[in-house]
């Protein structure tokens, strides 16, 4: 390509398109043009090194829009690198223009000429002008290259007075939109130059005016040690204060990352608190010492949702827009082996400071539960100070053994509730409807020392409870017969049995089949028509399938407790009305007790029998 001096050359593609493209599909904000920047001046030095061992050590400098004493306000940024000869600019440039959508969502920036094509087009974002000015470290003449968002460029060769204070490298000057001069001045400079750019370990300069009165500036290095990536046996005062600055408050502790096969290195920091169910840490990534993000995702197992980590790494490939990386072996290979630095640390607390793993249990339990239902080695370590709910009380899993040997649990949260107002005080019941539990019981008996687990079902239950007396029989069927009929309309059938405590009259009961049919029929009915018929039939067709007599039993039971008082009153009594009522109330008060939400029919139930039994009490028919 061959283009006269102050000739207005066009590009090959509608400029204004491929910023809108930057925008709207690579880069997230405007302010990712410091970054490209910075990054454009670190390749250059690196490839003016790479070219000659003795060239002077690296330096980029920034100068903000308001620390530009020129008689026009510009933003300046200057490197010592490489720099560009007229031949590789106008190289540039073609590539760029050539490119097409395709090529520059996934353009690999392996060579510091594409590298510095992307990131030049990212200041068309906060710029309608861009001027390039460089000095090539192979001596060609300097060069100053202008481009515009009307899609055209222009690319000249400086004189020697022009060239007279341009050294070897590249400076890039923005002459801002009005709505995005903020980008440039300093207060936002400063931060972004720091947020991106402090851990490089090369020198980075931004400018600033000396006074309001005083003519001048002054330059202030923004560089700072990564902590985070420096090895420890034990973290420091200084590595723990960086830690409080990334998660608000103290870490609990923090763990040494260490991925040679990535070239990554780092910290894991372990949440002082409980985060959000659901909640995923963001994870800050370093490539090479540049900020890639501050939210990178699928950086550790899902499992180790009580760490957030600090990385380092120079062998994981970035994305397009640099603020991801791309799913790869490599990636699953580090995610793998940080999540395998987490387990070690859990299992060298458990082994020598258990105290300190007690109070992290406390905190982080559902991730130690998550990771302990595939890890039979963690499994091991942390299991007996797991915390499991029982029907006397919440205890850890060595209490529990400890006390009572074979460990009875139920499968679901309603299983529970239900049965553990009758559980007996020698043989608890242990509620495994929470997330992880039912799978680590069902576990238990598969580890060293293992402990021996038996599942709980209601029907279990129901069978073992005392039948009253032979002597009570016929009052026992009669009572089952008339309560049945009264609660017929509620589909629920009445059975007496006797069990402690005494002074629980009723216990509603209902096995997962039933608990299921009873959503399906609510679904029914509060869905719109067709949707409506649709989970009839099917409730329809599933309780065919099941069979008459197992259709005929998958009812809900309201237990009546013989050994209470008050049901044996209900058994002797002849007044139908407050016979009817009362085991309408019992029915109610053993749905609450079981945290069954109540249906319209036996809230109208309720209102009935409670009005009725108010009238009796006064006299009224």
């Amino acid at each position: 390509m061959t283009t006269l001096p102050n000739a207005a050359t066009p590009f090959q593609v509608d400029l204004r398109g491929v910023v809108d493209l930057l925008s709207r599909h690579i880069y997230s904000s405007p302010r990712v043009f410091l970054r490209e920047l910075i990054q454009n001046g670190r390749d250059a030095v690196a490839a003016r090194h790479a070219d000659n061992l003795a060239a002077p050590d690296g330096l980029l400098q920034i100068i903000p829009l308001d620390a530009n004493e020129a008689t026009t306000p510009t933003f300046v940024f200057r490197d010592n690198g490489i720099g560009l000869t007229r031949a590789e600019a106008t190289e540039l440039l073609a590539t760029v223009g050539r490119s097409s959508k395709r090529d520059m969502l996934n353009m690999r920036r392996d060579d510091y000429l594409g590298q510095f094509g992307i990131g030049l087009l990212s200041c068309f974002m906060v710029s309608d002008t861009i001027t390039v000015r460089s000095r090539s470290a192979r001596g060609d003449a300097p060069i100053e290259w202008q481009g515009h968002t009307d899609g055209t460029f222009t690319i000249r060769e400086l004189d020697e007075r022009e060239a007279r204070d341009l050294e070897i490298g590249t400076e890039v000057r923005l002459s801002p939109r009005p709505d995005d001069s903020t980008l440039l001045m300093s207060s936002t400079v400063t931060r972004l130059a720091e947020s991106y750019g402090r851990y490089l370990p090369l020198p980075i300069q931004v400018a600033e005016v000396v006074s309001e009165t005083a003519h001048g500036i002054r330059w202030t290095d923004i560089n700072a040690e990564p902590l985070f990536s420096k090895p420890f046996d034990q973290p420091s005062e200084e590595l723990m204060a960086f830690g409080e600055k990334i998660l608000g408050r103290r870490p609990f502790d923090a763990i040494e990352i260490v991925v040679p096969g990535t070239g990554t290195r780092g910290t894991a920091f372990v949440l002082p608190y409980s985060p959000r169910p659901g909640g995923r840490q963001a994870h800050q990534a370093y490539l090479g010492g540049m900020l890639l993000s501050e939210s990178i995702d699928d950086l550790l197992p899902e499992w180790a949702f009580f760490v957030r980590c600090v990385i380092d790494t120079t062998g994981l490939q970035p994305t397009a827009s640099r603020e991801q990386f791309v799913a790869s072996g490599a990636l699953e290979q580090t995610s793998e082996e940080i999540g395998a630095a987490v387990r070690r640390w859990i299992i060298l607390m458990a082994a020598t400071r258990p105290h300190r793993l007690q109070e992290f249990i406390q905190i982080h339990e559902l991730g130690l539960k998550a990771l302990a239902v595939y890890d039979d080695e963690l499994a091991e370590s942390v299991v007996n100070w797991l915390r499991i709910e029982t029907s006397v009380g919440t205890m850890t899993l060595a209490d529990y053994r400890d006390q009572y040997g074979v460990l009875r649990y139920t499968s679901t949260v309603d299983e529970f509730r239900q049965l553990a107002p009758i559980a007996s005080a020698d043989a608890p019941i242990t509620n495994g409807g929470y997330v992880y539990d039912n799978d680590l019981f069902e576990r238990l008996p598969l580890l060293n020392d293992g402990m021996p687990t038996e599942r709980v079902t209601v029907a279990d239950e129901l069978d073992s409870l005392d039948i009253p007396p032979l002597a009570d029989r016929d009052r026992v069927v009669s009572l089952e017969d008339r309560a049945s009929a009264v609660l017929a309309g509620v589909d629920c059938r009445v059975s007496v049995r006797s069990f402690n405590p005494h002074d629980i009259p009723a216990l509603y009961v209902a096995d997962p089949a039933v608990l299921k049919r009873m959503e399906r029929t609510k679904a029914a009915t509060v869905a719109p028509g067709l949707w409506s018929q649709v989970v009839k039939n099917v409730d329809s067709f599933l309780t065919a399938t099941q069979g008459e007599e197992a259709a005929a039993t998958a009812q809900a039971q309201l237990c009546l407790n013989w050994g209470s008082e008050l049901v044996r009153t209900l058994a002797g009594l002849n007044d139908p009305v407050v016979f009817d009522r009362s085991i309408q109330l019992l029915y109610v008060q053993a749905l609450l007790a079981g945290h069954r939400p109540l249906s319209t029919a036996d809230r109208g139930m309720l209102g009935q029998a409670m009005t009725d039994l108010i009238q009796l009490s006064v006299g009224l028919d």
